[in-house]
């Protein structure tokens, strides 16, 4: 099928076929090309995650985000044909620096633009965007958060044997859970916004694998890819690209004030509220706290469960 749609594009038959790494995703991967053609091929087999992928990646680029563009795709929805933007991962762009702990000016320069993009894509990206096309849900919700922190505590705590007191976890989880929904901005929250799923071409970051997205607050992204379990990062780069990300989460609300397609409902007026920094530096924290269990949660399914050792060896980061 794959074979097919690349044929309908370009016109040629592929003369070559080759599966990229996929790393935790149940989707698969392919490189197409003939002469003067290079495509990515996916088959996923959720419908529905592959139907959201396809509807944020062609709203998304019509408000110039930069997405890897869906060129083609099969009538059932289970193959697709998106650009292919080569094979630089930020995650490898800063390989230096992650191994050192000493990040280059050109690594650095990267990150940074990388932050600058990200609020484009939670503000502008939610402008007009029908969420209901989110799967599995179209907002974080209490259910969101439990499902999280149920995966921490059966994939992680349980799986590993550690000792730990099950009623007052739940208290805990409650409490989190509290905390965590207390602020409703109505932005997109990409959900697993890290270095693995920034792709660098022509020297520019692009955002891929947002098909996880759905209506959330800022914060949890800005956690995901800060506190990136192998990233690395010092505190005080963190602290820089922190700061980055707030001076253009201010500068993006500006440019859509006064905008009429923007919502001036009281989700409107809370991002405001958090986008003042000590507003957005206080609840961070508890979105940290949160992420980390997630992906212990996410690592201890894919390492105790699905006997995949790279997930078992990232615990310690």
């Amino acid at each position: 099928m794959l074979e097919s749609l690349f044929r309908n594009i370009t016109g040629r038959v592929p003369d070559q076929r080759t599966e990229l790494s996929a790393s935790g995703s149940n989707r698969r991967y392919f490189r197409l090309t003939a002469e003067g053609h290079s495509l990515i091929g996916v088959e996923g087999t959720s419908i529905e995650e592959n139907r959201a992928f396809m509807a944020m990646s062609a709203h998304f680029a019509s408000k110039g985000l930069p997405v890897p563009k869906v060129l083609a795709r099969s009538a059932d929805d289970r193959y697709y044909l998106q650009e292919d933007l080569g094979n630089t991962l930020l995650f490898d762009y800063i390989a230096e620096g992650r191994k050192t702990g000493v990040f280059h000016e050109t690594e650095k320069d990267m990150l940074r633009e990388t932050m600058r993009l990200l609020p484009q894509i939670q503000v502008k990206g939610a402008q007009d965007f029908d969420f209901s096309v989110c799967y599995p849900q179209p907002e974080f919700n209490d259910r969101s958060v439990f499902w999280d922190l149920n995966y921490f505590k059966y994939s992680f705590l349980k799986a590993s044997g550690l000792d730990f007191q099950e009623d007052r976890l739940e208290d805990d989880f409650q409490r989190l859970a509290e905390i965590l929904l207390r602020t409703h901005t109505g932005t997109f929250m990409y959900r697993d916004f890290q270095s693995r799923n920034v792709m660098i071409c022509d020297d520019k970051p692009y955002f891929i694998d947002f098909q996880g997205g759905r209506k959330g607050p800022l914060y949890y992204d800005v956690a995901s890819f800060l506190w990136q379990a192998k990233a690395k990062y010092s505190d005080e780069l963190r602290e820089e690209l922190l700061s980055v990300y707030l001076e253009s989460l201010a500068a993006t609300l500006a440019e859509t004030t006064g905008d009429e397609n923007v919502d001036q409902s009281p989700a409107r007026n809370a991002l405001l509220q958090v986008a003042q920094p000590a507003n957005f530096r206080q609840q961070l924290r508890h979105f940290v706290l949160f992420r980390t269990l997630q992906v212990l949660g996410a690592y201890g399914f894919r390492g105790y469960f699905e006997k995949k050792p790279h997930f078992l060896q990232s615990f310690p980061y």
